[in-house]
């Protein structure tokens, strides 16, 4: 049985184990420089007040994906810490190393982290490994949506939505009118927030998934990478015919 991310609710399956990473939130000393008028005497003087204050650090995790078709940094969000200490883990062991986006479909999304596609033929079908692996429970939060460049776990049509651990899909998406969102909205029973529908409106994404798929990171830097792949040539199963591989990094 093959497991994929469908262009309606449908996402290929596969999972791995999770390990409870702890993050801990740094502070960092900034300089702040305050200029003020003080008279004295017959004149006025500009004084500059120089303080030092405590700033808040993001330690969020960073992931440095290379691929043929150029390097993405991603973001893990803290606020969903099962699928974010379960793929940093995966990263580190090296897991993703050289296997293959094998399923890219333009105006939709990019998919990878099928363990069988390392060394896989060019004609044998993708999808189905890892299914061995333990599904990751949802962590759906209502902040978190499918707007373009945005990290998500894909998934097969458990009851539960519990994600796959091993592949994952990056957003392209497209933008969306008003009329379109407020049908969609009807439609799947989920209204879209203001920040949520300016996002799809001018950057795009994929709301249909909302709240169905965990998004849990999102790409901060090459952006222009999944637009690149998804101008790749494919096969009748969404596979690029010629392989687009991946290597990934922790990064500080």
């Amino acid at each position: 049985m093959k497991y994929f991310l469908s262009l309606i609710f449908c996402c290929a399956m596969i999972t791995a184990s999770f390990v409870s990473e702890a993050q801990v939130k740094k502070t960092k000393t900034k300089t702040v420089v305050t200029t003020f008028k003080k008279p004295v005497g017959t004149r006025t003087l500009t004084v500059k007040r120089v303080t030092k204050v405590k700033a808040a650090v993001d330690s969020s995790i960073r992931i440095k994906i290379w691929t043929d078709s150029g390097t993405m940094i991603v973001k893990l969000y803290d606020s969903t810490p099962l699928h974010r200490d379960n793929f940093a883990k995966l990263v580190k062991q090296g897991f993703y190393d050289s296997l293959i986006f094998h399923r890219v479909i333009a105006g939709f999304m990019i998919q990878g982290g099928d363990p069988t596609s390392r060394n896989a033929a060019p004609d044998v079908m993708l999808g189905n490994g890892g299914s061995d692996m333990t599904r990751i429970p949802a962590e759906f939060r209502n902040t978190l949506f499918h707007k373009k460049g945005v990290l998500a776990a894909a998934r097969d049509n458990n009851p539960e939505k519990a994600s796959s651990a091993c592949q994952f899909y990056l957003v392209q998406g497209k933008p969306y009118s008003d009329q379109d969102l407020n049908n969609m909205e009807n439609s799947i029973g989920h209204k879209f927030s203001a920040e949520q529908r300016e996002a799809y409106k001018t950057i795009g994404g994929t709301p249909f998934l909302d709240q169905n798929y965990t998004v849990f990171g999102e790409v901060i830097s090459g952006m222009d990478v999944i637009d690149k792949i998804t101008r790749a040539q494919t096969n009748g199963a969404n596979r690029p015919l010629k392989d687009i591989r991946m290597k990934m990094e922790l990064v500080k």
